[in-house]
């Protein structure tokens, strides 16, 4: 008997799925989703944190094949023309404007009540804090917030409050999806492996350095800005070369990487997962958006090594009956 076999027959059981953020990495969902469904684990729950949300609203929407086209024509110079504008400008972008380059108006057009499955993402309100949650009406109004990411794209006024990015609050929102009914929820985690690894780029292995090829994507905007002031980079001439520091905004994304690790073990500690994927990513940095082809392979690959243990995932989960299965979750 297959997995799909097996997922027939205990279709009491609701499955959820919490796509998580992680900017860039977050492509991997795609991979993640499509194997899943070759193996018959089709989620009636789709719950997203930035990233996380325009994956899953383009998976309960039926419209991945057009997300996956346009993030897969995306190329290194259109991200970095992205960012300049945004820099030169002095503003932030509106998310809504990519949102309806990817989708044109299927997202506005469409109700999360009409959706064929249970749909939730979340969001940070920038004045309090506060987690929110967003489980009905426009499509459009509950991805826009979700994926602002701070000082990248705009915040979003929804309901008489401004709100950003849900990543900050939630990474992997596996609360959302117990209160929205998953009787089994399998998280998806993209900052499992963040931290302790070389995550740009290849090191010269004549001197440890990193090779200039790799130095991040937000040195590279930078640079124009660097060269108006008159700054230079030191030539060193010494026979022993010195390594190479960090740069600030490399600081930034570690630090930013620092802090979503951290968030999400404190909030998966709180609200575990029936099972947890994590993709290995630390290679692809926040902004590699260019980088989907091994991003999405990845997301494959992570779902292939944990077969075994969606296999007993499933078994168990159709053992389990509609009174007693995750009841102390959904009732918090």
């Amino acid at each position: 008997m297959n997995m799909a076999q097996k997922r027939s027959s205990f279709k009491k059981s609701r499955i959820g799925i919490a796509l998580g953020s992680g900017s860039a990495r977050g492509w991997a969902h795609i991979g993640v989703l499509r194997s899943l469904e070759e193996q018959g684990i089709v989620p009636d729950i789709v719950c997203g944190s930035s990233v996380g949300a325009l994956v899953g609203a383009a998976a309960a929407t039926g419209c991945m094949d057009r997300l996956e086209t346009w993030i897969r024509e995306l190329k290194r110079v259109d991200v970095v023309g992205y960012m300049v504008r945004s820099f030169m400008r002095s503003e932030s972008i509106q998310s809504e404007k990519y949102l309806g380059e990817i989708f044109g108006q299927a997202l506005a057009e469409t109700r999360i009540e009409d959706l064929p499955k249970r749909f939730g993402s979340i969001a940070t309100d920038l004045d309090t804090g506060q987690e929110v949650w967003l489980r009905k009406g426009s499509l459009l109004s509950a991805i826009s917030p979700s994926i602002a990411f701070p000082g990248l794209l705009n915040p979003v006024h929804h309901d008489g409050r401004w709100l950003v990015d849900g990543g900050l609050v939630n990474p992997v929102p596996v609360s959302l999806c117990r209160a929205l009914g998953a009787d089994i929820v399998i998280a998806v985690n993209l900052n499992g492996d963040l931290l302790g690894r070389n995550r740009y780029g290849p090191v010269d292995s004549r001197d440890g350095r990193k090779s200039a090829s790799s130095r991040d994507l937000w040195e590279k905007l930078a640079l124009p800005f660097r060269k108006k002031r008159g700054e230079t980079t030191p030539v060193n001439t010494e026979s022993e070369p010195e390594p190479i520091p960090p740069g600030l905004l490399e600081v930034v994304t570690g630090a930013i990487n620092i802090m979503q690790d951290r968030i999400t073990r404190s909030r998966m500690a709180g609200d575990p997962s029936d099972l947890t994927l994590a993709p290995h990513l630390s290679h692809i940095g926040l902004l590699d958006y260019h980088r989907s082809d091994e991003a999405i392979r990845e997301g494959r690959a992570c779902v292939e090594r944990s077969l075994p243990a969606l296999d007993d995932l499933l078994r168990r989960g159709g053992a389990w009956s509609e009174e007693n299965s995750f009841k102390r979750f959904s009732d918090s």
